[in-house]
Protein backbone atom coordinates (compact mmCIF):
# COMPACT_ATOMS: atom_id res chain seq x y z
CA UNK A 1 0.00 0.00 0.00
CA UNK A 2 2.78 2.53 1.08
CA UNK A 3 4.01 2.26 -2.97
CA UNK A 4 0.68 3.55 -3.88
CA UNK A 5 0.59 6.22 -1.55
CA UNK A 6 4.02 7.41 -2.65
CA UNK A 7 2.65 7.37 -6.19
CA UNK A 8 0.00 9.70 -5.01
CA UNK A 9 1.97 12.06 -2.53
CA UNK A 10 4.23 12.17 -5.84
CA UNK A 11 1.37 13.02 -7.88
CA UNK A 12 0.02 15.92 -6.17
CA UNK A 13 3.53 17.51 -5.75
CA UNK A 14 4.23 17.36 -9.58
CA UNK A 15 1.25 16.60 -10.92
CA UNK A 16 1.95 13.58 -12.06
CA UNK A 17 3.94 10.19 -11.14
CA UNK A 18 7.58 9.71 -12.64
CA UNK A 19 9.68 7.71 -11.20
CA UNK A 20 12.43 10.32 -11.65
CA UNK A 21 9.88 12.91 -9.42
CA UNK A 22 9.80 10.80 -6.83
CA UNK A 23 13.81 10.30 -6.52
CA UNK A 24 14.47 14.24 -7.64
CA UNK A 25 11.69 15.25 -4.60
CA UNK A 26 13.58 13.44 -2.38
CA UNK A 27 16.56 14.75 -2.92
CA UNK A 28 15.98 18.22 -3.36
CA UNK A 29 12.32 19.52 -1.73
CA UNK A 30 13.14 19.13 2.06
CA UNK A 31 9.11 19.04 2.73
CA UNK A 32 8.75 16.46 -0.02
CA UNK A 33 11.57 13.80 1.65
CA UNK A 34 9.75 14.21 4.94
CA UNK A 35 6.82 12.85 3.19
CA UNK A 36 9.26 10.12 1.44
CA UNK A 37 11.21 8.92 4.86
CA UNK A 38 7.46 8.91 6.67
CA UNK A 39 6.54 6.41 3.85
CA UNK A 40 9.49 4.62 4.29
CA UNK A 41 9.14 3.96 7.78
CA UNK A 42 5.74 2.83 7.52
CA UNK A 43 6.73 0.79 4.95
CA UNK A 44 9.50 -1.18 7.20
CA UNK A 45 7.15 -1.22 10.06
CA UNK A 46 4.90 -3.65 8.48
CA UNK A 47 7.16 -5.71 7.17
CA UNK A 48 8.14 -9.47 8.75
CA UNK A 49 11.65 -10.38 9.62
CA UNK A 50 14.49 -8.87 8.67
CA UNK A 51 13.13 -6.10 6.16
CA UNK A 52 12.21 -4.95 9.68
CA UNK A 53 15.70 -3.79 10.60
CA UNK A 54 15.50 -1.41 8.11
CA UNK A 55 13.13 1.09 10.06
CA UNK A 56 16.39 2.28 12.19
CA UNK A 57 18.67 3.94 9.15
CA UNK A 58 14.83 4.79 8.31
CA UNK A 59 13.80 6.44 10.83
CA UNK A 60 17.30 8.63 11.60
CA UNK A 61 16.96 9.29 8.24
CA UNK A 62 13.22 10.66 9.21
CA UNK A 63 14.66 12.50 11.97
CA UNK A 64 17.20 14.29 9.88
CA UNK A 65 14.16 14.83 7.32
CA UNK A 66 12.26 16.77 9.80
CA UNK A 67 14.77 18.42 11.23
CA UNK A 68 16.23 20.02 8.07
CA UNK A 69 12.25 21.00 7.42
CA UNK A 70 11.80 22.42 10.70
CA UNK A 71 8.49 20.25 10.59
CA UNK A 72 7.44 18.10 13.72
CA UNK A 73 5.88 15.16 11.57
CA UNK A 74 5.68 11.40 13.33
CA UNK A 75 6.46 8.42 10.67
CA UNK A 76 3.67 7.23 13.21
CA UNK A 77 0.69 8.97 11.84
CA UNK A 78 -1.68 7.86 9.95
CA UNK A 79 -1.60 9.47 6.80
CA UNK A 80 -4.07 9.16 3.94
CA UNK A 81 -2.49 9.05 0.22
CA UNK A 82 -1.66 11.84 -1.41
CA UNK A 83 -0.51 14.65 1.19
CA UNK A 84 0.91 17.94 0.48
CA UNK A 85 3.02 19.79 2.85
CA UNK A 86 3.64 23.40 1.45
CA UNK A 87 6.52 25.75 2.55
CA UNK A 88 6.03 23.49 6.28
CA UNK A 89 8.12 25.79 8.21
CA UNK A 90 6.83 25.25 11.77
CA UNK A 91 4.32 22.40 10.79
CA UNK A 92 3.43 20.55 13.89
CA UNK A 93 1.36 17.06 13.01
CA UNK A 94 0.69 15.07 16.68
CA UNK A 95 1.12 11.11 16.04
CA UNK A 96 -1.99 10.42 17.01
CA UNK A 97 -3.69 12.75 14.26
CA UNK A 98 -5.09 11.23 11.90
CA UNK A 99 -5.24 12.61 7.98
CA UNK A 100 -7.24 11.49 4.59
CA UNK A 101 -6.41 11.73 1.09
CA UNK A 102 -5.62 14.96 -0.70
CA UNK A 103 -5.17 16.89 2.17
CA UNK A 104 -3.17 19.99 1.85
CA UNK A 105 -1.09 21.29 4.94
CA UNK A 106 0.64 25.21 4.59
CA UNK A 107 3.28 26.38 7.05
CA UNK A 108 2.75 26.80 10.96
CA UNK A 109 -0.27 24.52 11.05
CA UNK A 110 -0.88 22.50 14.16
CA UNK A 111 -2.76 19.39 14.55
CA UNK A 112 -2.33 18.68 18.03
CA UNK A 113 -3.74 17.11 20.75
CA UNK A 114 -5.88 18.03 23.99
CA UNK A 115 -5.69 16.32 27.07
CA UNK A 116 -9.08 16.77 29.49
CA UNK A 117 -9.81 15.32 33.23
CA UNK A 118 -13.15 13.51 33.68
CA UNK A 119 -15.26 14.26 36.64
CA UNK A 120 -13.94 11.23 38.05
CA UNK A 121 -10.23 12.13 38.33
CA UNK A 122 -9.02 9.83 34.54
CA UNK A 123 -7.06 12.08 31.91
CA UNK A 124 -8.97 11.94 28.38
CA UNK A 125 -6.78 12.50 25.45
CA UNK A 126 -8.46 13.36 22.06
CA UNK A 127 -6.59 14.10 18.66
CA UNK A 128 -7.79 15.53 15.26
CA UNK A 129 -9.04 14.05 12.56
CA UNK A 130 -8.73 15.27 8.84
CA UNK A 131 -11.21 14.33 6.17
CA UNK A 132 -9.97 13.61 2.46
CA UNK A 133 -9.35 16.83 0.37
CA UNK A 134 -9.29 19.30 3.70
CA UNK A 135 -7.35 22.67 2.97
CA UNK A 136 -5.74 23.91 5.88
CA UNK A 137 -3.83 27.21 5.72
CA UNK A 138 -0.79 29.21 7.86
CA UNK A 139 -1.30 29.20 11.26
CA UNK A 140 -4.09 27.22 11.47
CA UNK A 141 -4.57 25.23 14.96
CA UNK A 142 -6.90 22.54 15.22
CA UNK A 143 -6.61 20.80 18.50
CA UNK A 144 -8.62 18.14 20.46
CA UNK A 145 -11.07 15.26 19.36
CA UNK A 146 -12.47 17.15 16.88
CA UNK A 147 -13.20 16.16 12.67
CA UNK A 148 -12.28 18.69 10.19
CA UNK A 149 -15.18 17.39 7.01
CA UNK A 150 -14.19 16.51 3.75
CA UNK A 151 -13.81 19.20 1.59
CA UNK A 152 -13.84 21.82 4.02
CA UNK A 153 -11.14 24.44 4.01
CA UNK A 154 -9.33 26.13 7.35
CA UNK A 155 -8.67 29.75 6.59
CA UNK A 156 -4.82 30.53 8.31
CA UNK A 157 -4.73 31.50 11.42
CA UNK A 158 -8.02 30.15 12.55
CA UNK A 159 -7.91 28.23 15.82
CA UNK A 160 -10.36 25.08 15.61
CA UNK A 161 -11.76 23.42 18.75
CA UNK A 162 -14.91 22.35 17.48
CA UNK A 163 -16.15 19.88 14.41
CA UNK A 164 -16.29 21.41 11.35
CA UNK A 165 -19.13 19.75 8.73
CA UNK A 166 -18.31 18.60 5.51
CA UNK A 167 -17.40 21.29 2.60
CA UNK A 168 -17.69 24.06 5.31
CA UNK A 169 -15.02 27.41 5.45
CA UNK A 170 -13.73 28.32 8.68
CA UNK A 171 -12.41 31.63 10.08
CA UNK A 172 -10.97 32.99 12.84
CA UNK A 173 -10.22 32.70 16.52
CA UNK A 174 -12.00 30.91 17.90
CA UNK A 175 -13.25 29.26 14.39
CA UNK A 176 -16.79 30.22 12.82
CA UNK A 177 -18.13 29.15 9.56
CA UNK A 178 -17.79 31.38 7.30
CA UNK A 179 -19.35 29.52 4.24
CA UNK A 180 -21.18 25.73 3.90
CA UNK A 181 -21.37 23.95 0.49
CA UNK A 182 -17.83 24.94 -0.47
CA UNK A 183 -15.65 23.40 -3.22
CA UNK A 184 -12.86 21.52 -2.32
CA UNK A 185 -9.32 23.30 -2.59
CA UNK A 186 -7.26 20.38 -3.87
CA UNK A 187 -4.20 21.10 -6.53
CA UNK A 188 -2.74 17.92 -8.68
CA UNK A 189 -5.35 15.72 -6.89
CA UNK A 190 -4.52 11.91 -6.77
CA UNK A 191 -6.23 10.18 -8.80
CA UNK A 192 -7.46 7.39 -5.99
Amino acid sequence: MTLNELKSDTHRQYGQFSWGHLVKGAITNRTFRVVVTMRLCQAAAAEPGLLRLALIPLKIMHRLSTHLAAVDFSWRTKVGAGIAITHGWGLVVNPGAKIGNNVTLFHGVTLGRRDRISPDGNRQTEHPVIEDEVWIGPHAIIVGGVTIGRGSRIAGGAFVTESVPPYSIVSGNPSTIVKANCTPDVMNPAPL
